[in-house]
């Protein structure tokens, strides 16, 4: 596997973790692991769209399934 890519997905499983409620870790996922899915996607020559579904999906998964003392970075922008 691609080291970038590699830390790349690293990076979002970290980040998926942004927020204090379970639905804020699992928007801010998403959020994360669409970008992460697309720019990925667009550097591989495959399928941005493709890439930010699934990317957007793994993210939401992995915030919905982070608990709030695994990693917390406070409250998200949209909640300030």
């Amino acid at each position: 596997m691609n080291p970038r890519l590699l830390a790349a997905a690293l990076a979002v499983l970290a980040l998926a973790g942004c927020g204090t409620s379970t639905t804020d870790r699992a928007l801010s996922g998403a959020g994360i692991g669409a970008g992460v899915g697309a720019g990925t996607a667009a550097v591989t020559g495959g399928s941005i769209l493709g890439g930010a579904a699934i990317g957007g999906a793994g993210g939401a998964a992995a915030g919905a399934l982070t608990d709030e003392e695994d990693l917390d970075l406070g409250k998200p922008v949209w909640r300030r």
